[in-house]
Formats: C-alpha cells, sequence, structure tokens
C-alpha cells in the first residue's frame, strides 16, 4: 500500500518527490503509441500494489511513495525482474491492511519507470499505466500481493462525429476550469490541447479530476469508451459549476464587509501576530521613541522638533503612510551626533611621525598640514579655510586625509563626488517625496557617529550640474567656515552644526573647480614623484605592502633597487605611484607561482628577471625617437600622469604657402603655431630668410601621437624653434628641450608643471632645459638630487632662444634652398605670402 498525491501538473501541490531532480514531463501520445499501449502484452500471474487515494488510468505517468515494507519488497523483485505490476484501488482510504476483499477487481498493469532513494531514507517510484486488467484470484499475500489477471478488451471505438464532439467538449471543459482556477498553472491548458488521442485525453482528465476514488473507479471501469467519456464530461460540468458557485458566494461575502470592519478584523489578526512574535504595539513603540529622545543630548531646536514629531506619530494611524514617513525622520533625528565630539589628540610632533609613517616626500603638504593642527591646537576651533589637495592621481591626496584623521584620533568619513549631478544628493529631499532622505554630508556623520571627523571630498572637480541643480553651489555653505555652523538639509529643515567637520577636499585638475568653490578652499598642489621618490616610496610601502597580500611577507622575498628602476621607467609612466604598485604585484605574483611550485632558485628579482614576468618593456627613452633634420624641436609637456616630452616637427614643401597643422591640436595650441609663423616672418631678414619661402613653400606642422588631444600654450617657444630651424637649415641642438609660451613682442611667458616637464626632460637623457625667466621660482622648489646631471637656463626673449637652441652650421644656404625659377613664380598663386592655418579632421 502507497501514499500518493494528485499529479502535481494540475495542482498547486508539492509532489510526493519532496524536490528531487526528476522528469515531470507528461508524455502526451499519440493515437498510434496508445494503440500500441493498449496492445502491449499481459502476464498471466502480476504481483499486485495497492493505491490508498487515487486510481492510476492506463497511459498516466504518476510519481508514488512507498510506505509500507511489503511495497519496498514488491517494488524491489518487480525491478530485478520485467518492472511490470498490477496497481488497484483500495476501497476505504482508511484501511492500513488491505484485504483482497479490500481492493477493487479493475486495475492497471503498471511499468516502473523510475526508482528514487529520498534524502530522509524513505523511496518513491514513478510508473505508467498500460492496459486495463481484471484480477481473477490472487495466489499470493505474503509478502504481498500476487494475483492472476487478464486484459480488460474493450471494443474498437467506432470514429463517429459523436466521439468527436464528446473529445471537444471534455478539452473545452478541462482548458475552462483550468484558466479560472486560480492554483493551476496555465501550462496544464496548453497541454491538454496538444493531446491528439481520445483515450489518452479521457484517462489524463480523469486521473486529475477532484474526485473520490469511487468515482474515478467507476470511470476506469466502465468499458465502452463512449460511456467513459460521457462520465468524464458529467464529472467536469458538475466541478466548473461547483467553481462558479464558489465564485459568486465569495463575491457576495466580499460585499457584505465593508472597509471598516475589513481594517478591524486585519488590525486584530497584526495584534494577535505582534503578541505572539513578543512585539510591543505602537504605543509602547512610540514611548521608547521618547525614552530614547530623553537620554540624547540634543540641542533645543531639535528637542522641540522630536517632541512635536513623537505628539503627532501618536495620534496617527499606524497603518497610515504618513507614519512610516514620521517614524523615519525622527529616527533620523535621533541617530544624527549632535553634540557627541571625539576627543582630539592635538600632538603636533606625533601627526609628523604618523605623516612621514605614512607618505614619503610631500614636505610642503606636510608642512602646511602640521601648521593647520597647530593652529587648531592653540586656538581651539576650526575657522580657517578648507584644505584641498589637488594633483595627478596615484600621489596620495586620499591617504593623506586618512592619515590626518589617525594622527587627530578622529573617524573618517569619504564621500566620493564623482559624477554627482543632483542638488539633493548634498543637502538631502524633502519629506514630501517618497523616499525621502537627508544628503550624504549627514549620512556621513550617521556613519561616522561623531560630530568632528575628518570629512574628505573626493573628487570635487568632477562635480557636474544637471536638470536638478548645481551640487557645487549646495557645497558652498558646507565650505564656509562662516556658514557651515548652522547648515541646513532638506530633509532635516533643522539647523545643524559643521563647524567642527574637518573637511578635506581633492581634485585632479583646480580649474575645473567652479570659481565660487575654489575661492572658499586654501589650494594645496601635489606635484608627481620623482624617480628617486619614486624608489624610495616603492621600497619603504609599495614593496612590503605588496608581499603582504602575495603571501610572501615571511619568505625573504626582494626587488633589487635597479629591478625597481627599470620597473619606474620602463613599465610605468605616471606622477603618481598607483600603477607601479599594480606592477610590483604583478612581478610578485609570479615569485608566488614559482615558489609555490619550487621552481625558485633566487630570493632576490634583479632587473635582469623582470622580463619574465611582465614581458618587453614597455617604455623607452625618448632620446632615441630625437632626429637630427632640421624643422624637429624637443618641447615638454604637461600631463596628469606626469611630464613627456613633446617632439615639434615642421616640413616645407613647394606649394602656394599654406599651414597645415596636424597632431590633433586644441585652439590655443594652433594659435601659438600662428604666432610663431608672425614672429619668423617679422624677423626673415634678421634671420636670412627669403620671403619667397612663404610665398611659394607650404609649411606643415605636426605633433606626433596624433591620437591624443593636445592644448596650451607652453609648446609656443619648441614651435618658434621648429619652425626657425627648417626656414634657416639649422638644425636645433639635440640634447636641449624646451617650455614657454611666446608672445608677438618676442617675449617668452611662465607656464607651469615645471617639475614635471624637468624630470621628464631628466628621464629622457637631456642634458639642457629651457625655460622662461619667471619659472626660475618653480626650479628651486625641486629638490637638488633630481636635478643632477641636467642644466637649466633660463631667457627672456624668443632672439635668446634662437641664439641658444640652433647650431652654427647651416646644412643648405636658404638663399639657394628657397630660390623658385621666375617663370614658376608667374604660375604659383598666393603671392602676397599669407599663411592660413588648415588643420584637417583627425
Amino acid at each position: 500500500m502507497t501514499d500518493q498525491k494528485p499529479f502535481p501538473f494540475l495542482t498547486d501541490e508539492p509532489g510526493p518527490l519532496g524536490g528531487q531532480e526528476t522528469d515531470q514531463s507528461i508524455p502526451l501520445p499519440n493515437p498510434d503509441e496508445e494503440a500500441k499501449i493498449s496492445a502491449s502484452e499481459v502476464p498471466e500471474q502480476l504481483p499486485i500494489l495497492a493505491l490508498r487515494n487515487t486510481v492510476l488510468f492506463p497511459g498516466v505517468v504518476l510519481p508514488i511513495t512507498l510506505g509500507r515494507d511489503s511495497s519496498l519488497q514488491l517494488i524491489k523483485d518487480a525491478s530485478d525482474a520485467d518492472r511490470l505490476i498490477g496497481v488497484v484501488a483500495q476501497r476505504s482510504a482508511q484501511q492500513e491492511s488491505p484485504t483482497p476483499e479490500d481492493l477493487y477487481d479493475i486495475g492497471t498493469v503498471a511499468e516502473i519507470l523510475k526508482l528514487i532513494k529520498m534524502p530522509d531514507g524513505s523511496r518513491s517510484i514513478i510508473i505508467q499505466g498500460k492496459r486495463r486488467i481484471r484480477i481473477t484470484e490472487y495466489v499470493e499475500t505474503e509478502p504481498y500481493f500476487r494475483a492472476r489477471v487478464e486484459p480488460v478488451v474493450e471494443p474498437e471505438p467506432d470514429e463517429n462525429l459523436e466521439m468527436e464532439a464528446h473529445t471537444r467538449s471534455i478539452k473545452e471543459l478541462a482548458v475552462q476550469i483550468v484558466r479560472e482556477a486560480p492554483h493551476l498553472p496555465s501550462e496544464a491548458a496548453e497541454a491538454i490541447e496538444n493531446i491528439e488521442s481520445a483515450d489518452f485525453l479521457i484517462h489524463f482528465i480523469a486521473s486529475n479530476l477532484q474526485e473520490e476514488v469511487k468515482g474515478k473507479q467507476e470511470i476506469l471501469a466502465t468499458i465502452p469508451l463512449m460511456e467513459r467519456a460521457e462520465l468524464v464530461l458529467q464529472k467536469l460540468q458538475e466541478e466548473l459549476q461547483v467553481m462558479e458557485l464558489s465564485e459568486q458566494i465569495r463575491s457576495r461575502v466580499r460585499s457584505d464587509v465593508d472597509e471598516q470592519q475589513r481594517e478591524y478584523l486585519l488590525r486584530q489578526q497584526l495584534k494577535a501576530i505582534q503578541e505572539e512574535l513578543g512585539e510591543t504595539d505602537e504605543r509602547a513603540e512610540i514611548e521608547d521613541l521618547r525614552h530614547k529622545a530623553a537620554e540624547k543630548d540634543l540641542p533645543p531646536h531639535a528637542r522641540e522638533q522630536v517632541d512635536k514629531e513623537l505628539t503627532r506619530l501618536a495620534r496617527t494611524n499606524p497603518a497610515s503612510p504618513d507614519y512610516a514617513v514620521t517614524r523615519n525622520y525622527v529616527d533620523w533625528i535621533l541617530d544624527l551626533p549632535w553634540d557627541r565630539y571625539s576627543q582630539d589628540r592635538l600632538d603636533v610632533t606625533r601627526a609628523e611621525t604618523v605623516l612621514n609613517e605614512d607618505h614619503y616626500g610631500l614636505d610642503d603638504v606636510k608642512e602646511r598640514i602640521l601648521e593647520h593642527l597647530a593652529v587648531l591646537k592653540l586656538k581651539g576651533d576650526m575657522k580657517a579655510p578648507i584644505l584641498c589637495l589637488h594633483g595627478p592621481p596615484g600621489v596620495g591626496k586620499t591617504s593623506l586625509g586618512q592619515s590626518i584623521a589617525r594622527a587627530m584620533e578622529r573617524e573618517f568619513v569619504r564621500m566620493s563626488l564623482g559624477g554627482v549631478r543632483d542638488e539633493a544628493e548634498i543637502r538631502g529631499h524633502r519629506r514630501t517625496y517618497v523616499g525621502a532622505l537627508p544628503g550624504r554630508i549627514l549620512q556621513g556623520l550617521k556613519k561616522a557617529g561623531t560630530n568632528n571627523p575628518v570629512f574628505m571630498l573626493d573628487e570635487v572637480d568632477k562635480l557636474d550640474s544637471g536638470m536638478r541643480g548645481d551640487p557645487a553651489s549646495a557645497l558652498l555653505e558646507v565650505l564656509d567656515p562662516e556658514q557651515n555652523d548652522s547648515f541646513n538639509d532638506h530633509y532635516l529643515e533643522l539647523d545643524y552644526d559643521l563647524s567642527k567637520v574637518f573637511f578635506i577636499a581633492t581634485a585632479n585638475y583646480a580649474e575645473r573647480i567652479p570659481p565660487p568653490l575654489r575661492d572658499r578652499m586654501e589650494m594645496i598642489e601635489i606635484t608627481g614623484y620623482t624617480q628617486e621618490e619614486k624608489l624610495q616610496i616603492a621600497r619603504g610601502y609599495l614593496l612590503p605592502r605588496q608581499l603582504e597580500r602575495n603571501g610572501l611577507a615571511d619568505q625573504n622575498i626582494t626587488l633589487s633597487d635597479d629591478a625597481l628602476r627599470l620597473l619606474i621607467d620602463g613599465y610605468t609612466r605616471e606622477s603618481g605611484v598607483r600603477q607601479l604598485e599594480r606592477t610590483i604585484g604583478a612581478v610578485l605574483r609570479g615569485v608566488a607561482k614559482e615558489f609555490a611550485t619550487d621552481t625558485l632558485s633566487d630570493t632576490t628579482v634583479d632587473a635582469q628577471d623582470i622580463e619574465d614576468y611582465l614581458g618587453v618593456r614597455k617604455f623607452e627613452s625618448d632620446v632615441a625617437e630625437r632626429t637630427e633634420v632640421p624643422g624637429v624641436a624637443t618641447g615638454l609637456a604637461w600631463t596628469p600622469a606626469g611630464g613627456e616630452i613633446l617632439f615639434i616637427e615642421a616640413s616645407l614643401s613647394r606649394g602656394s604657402g599654406r599651414m597645415t597643422v596636424t597632431g590633433q591640436l586644441g585652439d590655443v595650441m594652433k594659435e601659438s603655431a600662428q604666432a610663431a609663423v608672425s614672429y619668423v616672418k617679422a624677423q626673415a631678414d634678421e634671420l636670412g630668410i627669403p620671403q619667397d619661402a612663404f610665398r611659394y613653400w607650404d609649411l606643415h606642422l605636426h605633433v606626433p601621437a596624433g591620437a591624443t588631444p593636445k592644448d596650451g600654450p607652453s609648446a609656443g617657444v619648441a614651435m618658434l624653434s621648429a619652425l626657425v630651424s627648417a626656414y634657416t637649415q639649422r638644425r636645433v641642438r639635440h640634447t636641449l628641450a624646451m617650455t614657454g609660451e611666446i608672445t608677438l613682442r618676442g617675449l617668452v611667458l611662465p607656464v607651469g608643471g615645471i617639475k614635471e616637464k624637468v624630470l621628464a626632460a631628466r628621464r629622457a637623457g637631456i642634458e639642457t632645459v629651457l625655460l622662461p625667466q619667471k619659472n626660475a621660482k618653480d626650479v628651486n622648489e625641486i629638490q637638488e638630487g633630481a636635478l643632477e646631471g641636467i642644466k637649466i637656463t633660463y631667457v627672456e626673449r624668443m632672439d635668446d632662444v634662437i641664439d641658444l637652441v640652433l647650431e652654427e652650421e647651416v646644412l643648405h644656404p636658404p638663399a639657394e634652398y628657397f630660390a623658385i625659377p621666375d617663370e614658376e613664380k608667374r604660375h604659383t598663386g598666393n603671392r602676397n605670402g599669407t599663411v592660413g592655418i588648415d588643420s584637417p579632421q583627425n
């Protein structure tokens, strides 16, 4: 005997397989397959399996859970034989130990498709009905039933219109029931529509009827197919009528219960559930909030607002949406650290030690931070400008803020402003909006838990204004020491004191910070590191950290100074050290692999070993790119990743005096090129350049690395040198690089990024650097060791530049080089010598 539930395809109840991975797809036999099943051989004797609460029909697949030892033995023996069993239903489901008299005479031959062992130790089977049988005599009762059987012979059904009409009606009623019953899956309707065999359709529907065993057994025992079809059709109609009547009753009951009664019933249920769970009711909840507010040290205006909101909360229905909004507002007021401050440790000496432990170099920046802390110690308040650390990526701006927090023993909060374009991100949303929250300033203070953390506003130059307001304008009040003691958040609508917060901003480009915001901050520039500084940082900070991260801290692995220098010059090209740390990590991962596979032969990684871990060198010295052809000058450029060597190339060809500039240059750089050409034309006689060179020769000015946009006036001196070199046929000294802005009056104006440019020149093997005279103060800020092996020459006028950069030797006299026959001049246009800029699309 077994327990069995209805086939899971047409019910929302879990099947008896308990979540096992089984194939529960329903086979849909066509008429030929149905005929094959009906004609299958039936043995003279079969073991008999009794079903307690269902009936198996031919063609139907049924999962069954085995419940008795006799049934387990029966299935085991049948599985080892031909896997055929007889399946009959009990007359009474309550009979635990049925006798042959308790079983029906008509059953079904079934084939065992699968035997499954369940996690709890029980066993289940999947069987498929084949043919109906009649039991003639039981020959054994122990250890399980065995009986003589004979097949039930069914007359061939007539292919007539009446049978077709019955089949179609059965399908329509079954599909209608599936679609109207909320617990039945919609896929069942599609499965029913796809059944072709009339016999299987009747058996499949009968198997899944919400009918007692007696009614299903009646259908199974009915011989003619037409009569079985009429029985199934009758029971489907009864089922449909019951469903319609149930829906009518539910509709009447729903209409009789008004909204007040429904709310009362739900509230009583909620109260009972809360009591079962041990939860307090809303009154106790409000009392807890009052107790929490009484213990909180709130300013008077905030306490008054909390008392007002708690009174309103007590009068509000807990089911009302306003209850949740008010409750959330009170929670935010009580969670903010209004008068909670951490104890500062304003020890300037210790702070200097902490800064030196965490960062190498940056002496000017550290000095300014220590001055700020000293003023704070003496004065006792934060009425001082907000610090803004700006410089290229990877130089330690964010980590400096963390070091300041550690030195002062304050909490550290970082808020990234990159891509923020909504004012509400800073000031919050008003409570009228669904899901409103305070701004990220107050969220950060709640996270810190104190009202005087070190608050870092990271990437302040990445702020963007959109249709929802300008976040930079919202920051004006936050960063103004004269106003931020009464900061007003749109959500809170209460004045909040931010004057004790130590705000630090960071940026990559100071010029991209909105001027009003920049005016409220003290700008501290952090320039790139020299090669020697990078070496010390790698040795003292990056290498130990990467050894720890790669599991080599205890293995006595080290990188030589030559290897680190190679990583700095040959595999990274940046102002900071972020890429350098990743590159060191890549080398150590290769070392870790060798160490784990016992193939490591030396614990010191030298320069010649680097290529084995990282491949070929990525960056070569720019010295190799220089040429001694006239018209090529070496300039210096600043990039966010540090200084770079910039080559300016000028080429002349026969034409009509046109000028073309390429290399994806910006407007300012194009104007520098035009100014350089104008100056050369004005000084043509002094330089020995014939006027025909401007009338009958085209000029092409190109800056390599054309895929990289370039702009700025600092290449003016290099452009002038390249032009004079091309027109005078005198080469530019290949050991010299230059930078500076030029004017039509012949002056050389100062430019920025001097430290990065000078370091780039030294890295490229340049011997002399030409700088504007007014940039001498910038050179004085560079460490003396970084200038070793390089000569700095200052210039004030372009005449000085020409004398310094050009070699004395003239490869081709200009008068001869640019000579044009008179006959050819008559056929060449643009005789006025006007040089226009033609910049092709890049």
